[in-house]
């Protein structure tokens, strides 16, 4: 298998866009119509999924330790859609009649047999994966939503309780499906370690032509049920780092950061020192600062830098004279509020660049896609080691 061969071939192939999906799930099901019913009815948000998944092992198709965990939580994750062996070589088929088509007459006889076995490896993984998870845990979880808290008009902080313990490390995530939104399995991260009562926190925010997140954000109510996914995701932290810790949040990535955080402060080790970057476009969009500010309070290890990137300071306010205690007279300013003195303004990686020196520090980062990918660039300006990075975005994924 030439792994550069794939790579190139998929690039090019990767350039038609959404063409790509919609001929191989046109191809899947013309030839397989039962597996219609196994995936929503609007297709755009899967299409957008295939390609990226498609993306993401063809990356790394030449890296098997990198390679293999991922498939293994694909395989292990793709159980809650109903997925079974014989579904693989349906899939495969459509796949490699998809790759022909739209290679045109770069297509030959040796790039066929490589995709066959990048495949085989795949589906192998996947398979594997997914028949060990079955001895010990179910397809998905069935939840129960004990408590609602809405924090903003677009945003909630949902609390759930799992029929079983959910097994799971901080910074994962798992995907729910919802009884009004059957099929349309949208992802989000926990925001809490496990607890001993099982019970799992979501921040959720409203997406705009979303299916899932209006939902959760404007009807959900404690009684409502939902189902979950097997936890996945490699944001997770690094137990064996003696390192000082950078965690990066933008938005609702704040969930898994926070997660990472609670299990730093539970370990029975000293913790590290760590600085926690909470970034939004306004003020207002910091839902959850006052929480993270009676952390940093109790915990002295922990340094918490809020970040606002589409307003900037306020104006000093007007002045007044007035009577001191002693008779005199005394300025006082109606400036910004003093709790909001730690304040910085800008987009986090600038913010990030002029508060430190981050080199020799772990990074975890979390947010918008834009967000995550610039912070990480600066980052490596900045001279964290790529090795030291780990990142998640969540665009796409909690619509």
């Amino acid at each position: 298998m030439d792994a550069q061969r794939l790579k190139d071939n998929f690039a090019k192939v990767a350039e038609q866009g959404d063409a790509v999906a919609l001929f191989f799930y046109s191809d899947l099901f013309v030839g397989n119509p039962h597996l219609r019913d196994m995936f929503p009815i609007g297709m755009m948000g899967q299409r957008d999924k295939l390609l990226r998944a498609l993306g993401m092992i063809v990356s790394r198709v030449d890296d098997l330790p990198e390679l293999v965990p991922f498939l293994q939580q694909l395989g292990r994750d793709h159980r809650k859609f109903g997925t079974v062996a014989e579904h693989y070589p349906h899939v495969g088929a459509s796949l490699v009649r998809t790759l022909k088509y739209f290679s045109g007459a770069d297509w030959t006889p040796e790039l066929e047999a490589d995709w066959g076995a990048a495949y085989g490896v795949v589906a192998q993984v996947m398979q594997e994966a997914a028949a060990e998870d079955s001895m010990a845990a179910p397809p998905w979880w069935e939840g129960r939503v004990l408590a609602v808290e809405r924090r903003r008009f677009d945003l909630v902080v949902v609390r759930v309780e799992p029929d079983r313990p959910l097994d799971y490390l901080p910074g994962q995530s798992v995907a729910v499906e919802l009884p009004s939104r059957l099929r349309q399995w949208r992802y989000y991260s926990m925001a809490n370690a496990p607890r001993p009562d099982n019970t799992v926190d979501f921040h959720v925010r409203l997406v705009d032509g979303g299916a899932v997140s209006p939902v959760m954000v404007r009807a959900m109510q404690p009684g409502d049920r939902m189902r979950m996914g097997a936890p996945i995701g490699t944001l997770v932290l690094n137990e064996s780092s003696p390192r000082d810790v950078l965690l990066v949040a933008g938005s609702t990535g704040l969930a898994p950061i926070k997660a990472i955080l609670e299990q730093i402060h539970r370990r029975a080790a000293p913790p590290p020192r760590v600085h926690l970057f909470f970034g939004a476009r306004t003020r207002d969009a910091l839902y959850d600062l006052e929480d993270l500010r009676k952390l940093a309070a109790d915990l002295p290890w922990l340094t918490v830098i809020p970040a606002i990137s589409d307003e900037g300071p306020p104006r000093p306010g007007f002045i007044d004279v007035r009577p001191g205690p002693d008779g005199s007279l005394a300025q006082v300013s109606h400036g910004p509020p003093a709790e909001d003195a730690d304040l910085e303004y800008g987009a986090l990686p600038d913010v990030l660049a002029r508060r430190g020196n981050w080199a020799g520090h772990d990074a975890y980062i979390c947010g918008p896609a834009a967000m995550v990918t610039n912070t990480a660039e600066r980052l490596l300006q900045l001279g964290v080691e790529p090795s030291n990075v780990r990142q998640e975005t969540f665009v796409d994924t909690q619509r």
